[in-house]
């Protein structure tokens, strides 16, 4: 596959329909050129055959599994978060993580979303910061309007029906009211930037 080509993703996409997880109730997610291997906890002992079977799969396809790219994270229970143990890893080889980012979302072991929220909250800030440099030299209206649609919206907007509903602190909620209250007045035409 040619790496950072258009053909990449697609050439993956038909290349990847033969890789299926070893073991019944796993399961292998892909998109574009990311695989993500699930497996619930009653199949931990299928972790190093998995692994193993993808490894050998990308040999099969000429490809190669990047172990230095590649992370476990292990989904705790709210009952064991309490205690603080921090699980051990159940592949070698690959780093045990707290929190990785697929498909542009930060996951967290904890299940919560903080992490990536402030992420966005601060690209956001210093998109804001561009538009103001934007309107200070001179951007019309109109197009600081389109810009902020394009970046900032965008990103705000960007897989929130999977991470909306954790708004857990007094932060995050104070930035789902600036979003809702800016995306209102980007809808009827009001929007001011600063």
């Amino acid at each position: 596959m040619i790496q950072g080509s258009a053909l990449g993703p697609a050439t993956f996409v038909i290349n990847g329909g033969d890789l299926h997880p070893v073991a019944e109730g796993n399961d292998l997610l892909k998109y574009a050129d990311d695989t993500y291997l699930i497996v619930p906890v009653e199949n931990s002992p299928s972790c190093e055959d998995e692994l193993h079977h993808i490894k050998q799969w990308a040999t099969a396809n000429n490809l190669h599994l990047i172990q230095s790219k590649s992370a476990e994270i292990i989904f705790l229970p709210r009952v064991t978060r309490s205690t603080h143990v921090k699980p051990p890893s159940l592949l070698t080889g690959i780093k045990l993580v707290n929190s990785i980012k697929a498909l542009g979302v930060t996951l967290s072991s904890e299940l919560s979303m903080s992490a990536h929220i402030c992420s966005i909250l601060e690209s956001c800030s210093r998109a804001m910061y561009g538009l103001r440099t934007l309107r200070a030299h001179g951007m019309q209206k109109e197009c600081l309007h389109e810009v902020f649609r394009s970046t900032i919206l965008a990103r705000l907007t960007y897989a929130s029906p999977a991470w909306s509903g954790f708004y857990s602190c007094r932060r995050h909620q104070e930035a789902r009211q600036l979003y809702q209250q800016k995306q209102s007045e980007v809808s009827s035409g009001q929007a001011t930037v600063y």
